[in-house]
């Protein structure tokens, strides 16, 4: 399928759908990746799903991309842009409004897959705006209260389905920083599945089996 010209540069797996909208998939990179990063798992994943991985707009030197800077100092240590995240969370809503309408994707049916970076915007995405979000796969990342839209906690979080995993020895995001996220999502009523898995800042083989089963029975 040609990609239409929308706001975030994408690649696209068509659905095996042919009638009415397909639901779809969207596919959010790390730090410094771009969108053929995650691209990799589409095909093993359900074929009805419209699968679009999306390029952050942050361009890196020499190459790759980011949703937001993360920055290194000697007085504040390794910090995050949280300005840059927020915009790029509302980039990503305006983006599914987008695709949906270019690609008759059915905007009721809308999956979050993120790594890393991607999943810390994944979960300000559909915190933030749980009516555009259905369910959520997390991998190797966390869970960033500052970047959440005012006043989320009052949403209705009835339809969101999150599957949350990570690694055991990740070098890159702790995994106590990952751990909090369930806390949350139970104080929330968010019905959701978080594992752990003996690896470090990755998706082993066991991770990808157990998200694809979580997707085949969470349709």
């Amino acid at each position: 399928m040609t990609t239409a010209p929308l706001s975030l540069e994408h690649i696209i797996r068509p659905s095996s759908i042919q009638q009415g909208k397909a639901p779809v998939l969207l596919m959010l990179h790390g730090y410094g990746s771009n969108e053929e990063d995650l691209f990799s798992f589409a095909e093993e994943l359900p074929r009805e799903y419209c699968i679009i991985s999306i390029r952050a707009p942050y361009k890196l030197q020499p190459f790759g991309y980011a949703w937001y800077a993360i920055h290194f100092d000697n007085e504040q240590g390794k910090w995050s842009d949280d300005a840059q995240a927020i915009a790029s969370r509302d980039k990503i809503v305006a983006f599914i409004e987008e695709a949906c309408k270019a690609y008759q994707l059915d905007p009721e049916d809308v999956t979050l897959l993120g790594f890393s970076q991607g999943t810390i915007l994944s979960y300000a995405v559909a915190l933030s705006y749980p009516e555009k979000i259905k369910r959520v796969v997390a991998l190797s990342g966390y869970l960033n209260e500052k970047i959440l839209k005012e006043g989320y906690a009052e949403k209705d979080f009835q339809s969101l389905k999150i599957y949350a995993s990570h690694g055991q020895v990740d070098q890159v995001i702790p995994i106590a920083w990952a751990q909090k996220a369930p806390e949350l999502l139970n104080e929330l009523g968010i019905d959701h599945v978080f594992e752990e898995f003996p690896v470090g800042h990755g998706v082993a083989p066991q991770n990808f089996y157990s998200l694809k089963k979580w997707l085949e029975e969470n349709r």
